[in-house]
């Protein structure tokens, strides 16, 4: 036997800690595919072009531990070390489903020869056999006392062998749940190294089960007495880790500790070849056809051992046993015929990976007692398995087994496809359980909370962005396991899960400032656990698996407002706090037949105990939901996995606005979402295929601009357009606030001026958009963009503009539609006599009238036609009455009249000289100065420099309105 050299190449970032790889072949040896325990992802690569990048499939939110491909190689299963198993279609990697979730980590997963069950099981106490019909648990098998490593379907189908950490293998016989034999400490125990699993094999005739011994070997035990037959035993040095079969049962291939390879000859019971490695091998996988062995090492790099028997003996693939017949009982999960696969209840998506802040999505069920969750999958089978006939040999055993899976599973069809699909509850701004590193428990605007497991306790420190401003918080030990937390600039609080029958889910506040002692509290629930926590001004909100939302005050009274507990119209997805505002999304109903989640949400004011808004939660085909929250203004946003952010808006009787879609990003990078502003998406940039940062070093915010997703427009001016429809809606907002200020009788004056500025903004930019339409020679457009302009100084602009331009008709148009706009302003009816207008506002309108008195004149263009439009005149809501009685005066064509607007100019000129020393004239269109007598003084919200100046004003206007008089007498 001669030593050789396997050159491997890198699938897998190891990190450097060793980590348990996986490895395995499709059926028709077209794919190899492998997945690392340090890695989210799971690569399928082509094994005759090594060199090209593999497909990558990154649905998990954690390392994956377990692969396994369905006999007919249609269906790929996967397990984590986020608690998932997860179904993917095959060869296309389309993610289906989270078939099922467990409570710790997944350490292996198998299908059995028909593909109607997969076996998945791990760190957890139970081995669960899940129908991949409807995704309903069959059986859950219990008996191991440490982490179940290895499981093996016998070829035959009556029975199940596992292994565990500890070394014990069990034998289970399938129709009765029961273990026929136990067999402890006849396999290594590999302690607390997760790149180490036991494993064991059946051999392709049934007949066989090898296991690794206690003395480097491989031990052989019938099928039926569990007894020892022989062992395998040869130039290992260390235990074996790691066993595969060959296809035909000829031979064998084992891996060591002692980082190498060895071929055995079973018959014979002889090792014929070996193979040395830099590192230890973890997994291997015979090739289906030919003679080559595929390997893979616990850094994650992978080969194929070419020839790995040697070529003057039989060919491990030569008279294969019959055995792996395709699908002929019709319960294989994704057949070719997909309407037959829809009608008959399949397993279908639940919705992608909450990323960064919440729990993977999973099947919920229609009775909801998640403390007695694995129970309740019993009992929902048990009328299934128990109504099997007993087994009388082992061919009628297999019949009847499937036989009755397919009449049993006609009658759970109904009731099992309505309880898949739904999303877990998740916690915003919140990481996945990550074993011995720290996660984010909350990640928002304002700061962070962070937790590590230590010695079996927890320890949780909060950090502010801003530590000039934030509290300093002191560290806390946590002996409660807290999962979930909230924060705002008056506290935190936190909650944790039921974790089993006795354990009551337990909610903790802790304010950062107050005049008492001991103002922390805390409440129990029994029988009843927290999903999701918020937090407001002076209330704490949890949302309950019981559907309660429950609220308190922040000293810890139930008794809010008599509204203290109320149930919610299903189970809850999330909840954000802002202010007095509380927002919570809950399941509507089961899914669509697309898979789309059907969400609503509620926006309920605490205070007032009143629901202002509620309906549909729109999300992106195909995706879940993955951040909620408010923006710092308080407008209501959402983000779903497929990237889309959305605000709602009040506008069409309420709306969601898509501001934000990282499609249109970079698609190397992933966005994990920590706010929003009026302009800016505040997340951390993630490198593709991290969907979450980690703790350290501490995340960067990235300021994102916030885009609409519009179409590629045929001027090129996507920028402008997007501008334009932001500046507008933050316009809306303003005008909102505005009107809510108004009605609760508080000042507004710097919500005017903030709006005065984004007026003006907003015709700057409607003005740069109708010179790109004149350059694209849309005029059509250009003439729509210019009944957008709010200020009449903008359409004069726009006027200047087109003229510079060299379009006559153009700028006809646009004459015609400023004099139809001032038309239609001088014939409104005077709601106010002109006596009742306050000096301020007789002032704000006479300056304004200085320059809109004549619009019938033409327009001279300036030689500049830059772009750029200057602060304009605004239109307020004050300035009415004295517009009325300046309309009145207007309309009078006398000399009189007009020698009395002059004068009213020249007193309007005089102020702009003093309010703007050393302020040039404006040039051309493009430049932007505060021309006093045109711009500043227009402004409703300036203040005058003295009370001459107002009273003078308004004796000026009050002439002008007797002159009016006097001459409509005549």
């Amino acid at each position: 036997m001669k030593g050789r050299s396997l050159k491997l190449r890198e699938a897998h970032k190891s990190g450097g800690a060793a980590s348990f790889c996986s490895i395995l072949w499709d059926l028709r040896a077209e794919y190899l595919l492998t997945s690392s325990s340090n890695d989210l992802s799971i690569c399928i690569h082509d094994p005759l072009l090594p060199s090209n990048s593999p497909q990558i499939l990154r649905h998990h939110r954690d390392g994956v531990t377990a692969l396994a491909l369905s006999p007919n190689s249609t269906c790929l299963a996967s397990g984590s070390i986020d608690h998932s198993v997860k179904l993917y279609k095959f060869p296309g990697g389309e993610f289906q489903t989270n078939v099922t979730r467990f409570t710790l980590p997944i350490r292996v997963i198998s299908f059995n020869r028909s593909g109607s069950i997969l076996a998945a099981a791990g760190d957890d106490e139970g081995i669960k056999l899940i129908n991949t019909i409807d995704g309903s648990i069959a059986r859950v098998l219990k008996g191991h006392k440490g982490s179940v490593t290895g499981l093996a379907f016998d070829p035959n189908g009556e029975y199940l062998a596992s292994v565990d950490s500890i070394g014990t293998v069990m034998q289970w016989e399938l129709h009765s749940g029961t273990a026929l034999h136990i067999l402890k400490g006849i396999a290594p125990d590999t302690g607390s190294d997760l790149s180490v699993l036991n494993v064991l094999g059946w051999s392709p005739d049934g007949e066989t089960l090898a296991v690794p011994g206690l003395k480097n070997d491989v031990v052989m035990y019938d099928r039926d007495t569990a007894e020892k037959l022989f062992s395998l035993r040869g130039d290992h040095v260390q235990p074996i880790c790691f066993l595969s079969w060959s296809p035909n049962g000829k031979y064998m291939a084992t891996a060591g500790l002692d980082r190498q390879i060895l071929i055995w000859d079973v018959d014979r019971r002889q090792d014929i070849d070996r193979q040395k490695f830099d590192d230890r091998i973890c997994c291997m996988a015979w090739k289906p056809h030919g003679n080559a062995l595929a390997v893979i090492d616990v850094t994650g790099k992978y080969g194929v051992w070419e020839s790995a028997v040697p070529s003057s003996m039989k060919s491990p693939t030569e008279g294969v046993p019959g055995l792996q017949s395709k699908n002929s009982n019709g319960l294989l999960l994704f057949d070719e015929d997909e309407q037959e696969l829809s009608a008959s209840g399949s397993l279908s998506d639940l919705g992608e990976d909450s990323h960064g802040e919440s729990e993977p999505p999973s099947r919920k069920r229609l009775r909801k007692k998640s403390t007695y969750d694995e129970d309740l999958d019993e009992d929902i089978n048990d009328d299934l398995l128990t109504s099997l006939p007993k087994v009388e040999s082992r061919k009628k055993a297999s019949r009847s087994h499937k036989e009755s899976l397919d009449n049993g599973n006609e009658g759970l069809r109904s009731t099992t496809s309505s309880r898949l699909k739904m999303q877990d509850a998740f916690q915003p701004g919140a990481t996945p359980v990550q074993p011995e590193k720290r996660r984010f428990l909350c990640y928002n605007m304002l700061g962070s909370i962070t937790t590590i497991e230590h010695d079996g306790y927890s320890h949780i420190e909060i950090d502010f962005h801003d530590t000039g401003s934030g509290p300093r918080v002191p560290a806390m030990t946590d002996y409660f396991g807290f999962t979930m937390a909230s924060l705002n600039e008056h506290g935190s609080v936190f909650a944790n899960p039921c974790k089993g029958e006795k354990n009551m889910s337990t909610l903790m506040y802790r304010p950062f400032s107050t005049w008492a002692n001991n103002s922390e509290w805390s409440m129990r629930f029994d029988q009843e656990e927290v999903k999701v926590v918020a937090l407001g001004s002076a209330w704490v909100a949890a949302v309950t698996s019981l559907n309660f939302l429950r609220i308190f005050t922040d000293g810890g009274l139930q008794g809010l407002i008599k509204r203290y507990v109320i149930s919610l119209d299903g189970p809850v997805v999330t909840a954000s706090g802002f202010k007095d505002e509380l927002a919570v999304v809950t399941h509507a109903s089961h899914c669509l037949p697309s898979n789309d989640q059907m969400l609503e949400f509620r926006v309920l004011n605490i205070s007032n105990g009143t629901q202002p808004l509620k309906g549909h939660l729109p999300l992106t085909p195909g995706s879940c939901l993955t951040w909620f929250g408010f923006s710092e203004e308080g407008q209501l946003s959402s983000y779903d996995s497929k990237g889309v952010l959305r605000v709602f808006t009040s506008q069409f009787g309420g709306s969601w606005l898509p501001l934000f879609s990282a499609s249109k990003e970079k698609p190397e990078e992933n966005y994990w979402v920590a706010g929003l502003n009026t302009n800016k998406l505040f997340c951390v940039v993630c490198k593709a295929p991290d969907l979450f940062p980690p703790v350290m070093p501490k995340p960067v915010l990235t300021l994102l601009d916030l885009s609409f997703p519009l179409a590629s427009s045929d001027l090129g001016a996507e920028t402008l357009e997007n501008e334009f429809i932001l500046k507008n809606m933050h316009l809306s907002q303003i005008q909102q606030r505005i009107e809510e200020m108004e009605a609760a009788g508080l000042d507004t004056t710097s919500l005017d001026d903030e709006a005065f500025n984004v007026e003006t903004a907003l015709d700057r930019c409607i003005l740069r958009l109708i010179a790109s339409c004149c350059n694209g020679d849309k005029l059509v457009r250009a003439t729509e963009l210019v009944k957008l302009l709010a200020l009449e100084k903008s359409v004069k602009g726009a006027i200047k503009l087109v003229t510079a331009l060299k379009l006559p008709n153009l700028a006809e148009r646009f004459n015609n539609i400023l004099e139809e706009r001032l038309l239609n302003e001088t014939s409104r009816p005077a709601a106010h006599d002109a006596s009742s207008i306050t000096p301020n506002v007789v002032m704000s309108k006479t300056l304004t009238s200085s320059h809109s008195s004549e619009p019938s004149q033409p327009v001279i263009p300036s030689p500049s036609p830059q772009l750029s439009s200057p602060f304009f005149t605004k239109k307020g809501k004050l300035q009415e009455g004295a517009k009325v009685g300046i309309e009145k005066v207007e309309q009078i064509q006398t000399a009189t009249v007009e020698k009395n607007i002059g004068k009213v100019n020249n007193l309007a000129g005089i102020k702009s000289k003093e309010d703007s020393k050393n302020q040039g004239e404006a040039s051309s269109i493009g430049e932007v100065k505060n021309v006093a007598g045109n711009l500043r003084p227009a402004n409703p919200f300036a203040k005058s420099s003295s009370n001459q100046e107002k009273s003078s004003l308004f004796d000026a206007i009050k002439k002008m309105k007797k002159t009016s008089d006097e001459t409509s007498k005549r």
